[in-house]
């Protein structure tokens, strides 16, 4: 039997995000049998806001399966540090390639991915990177120098390798 949590809209959707980083959840029904599981029931239409506020969009998982994702960890550590964790799974997880063209970056995702990684380089606040419009699989990011693309790309690209 799972254990009570309180069913505050808080306690919910911390839930939420903790069951999507766990476990892949290709839909809505397949997350409310999970909230099941651990004692919370929620109407569909809750789900759907609490997945909207959550800002969850469904990415390609590395099988080729379409699963949700939320772009922060969920974890209890200082915003920076959540951050730039979140960055870091994020860019390991999705960032395929980078092309620096002058003070602009081209980053590529699997499709569908791409406007989830580009908030994530947006809330990480990158020294010299003015901001990101994030498409279906490409993230075009605007930065303020040549220097500031070269740095952000070395930056974003040394995440690949870290688990």
């Amino acid at each position: 039997m799972a254990t009570s949590i309180p069913v505050t809209k808080s306690a919910r959707q911390a839930l939420i995000g903790e069951l999507i980083a766990r476990q892949p959840i290709r839909s809505q029904a397949a997350l409310r049998q999970a909230l099941v599981a651990e004692g919370i029931e929620v109407t569909q239409a809750t789900l759907s806001r609490d997945l909207l506020e959550l800002k969850a969009t469904k990415v390609r998982d590395r099988e080729g399966h379409q699963v949700y994702a939320i772009p922060s960890d969920g974890g209890v550590r200082r915003a920076e540090d959540a951050t730039v964790a979140g960055l870091q799974r994020w860019c390991h997880e999705l960032l395929v390639s980078c092309d620096r063209v002058g003070s602009n970056v081209i980053l590529r995702t699997p499709a569908g991915a791409a406007q989830l990684l580009a908030s994530a380089i947006d809330r990480a606040v990158l020294e010299g990177v003015a901001g990101t419009l994030g498409g279906d699989d490409t993230i075009f990011m605007i930065c303020r120098s040549e220097e500031a693309a070269k740095r952000a790309t070395e930056y974003l690209l040394g995440f690949i390798d870290t688990p």
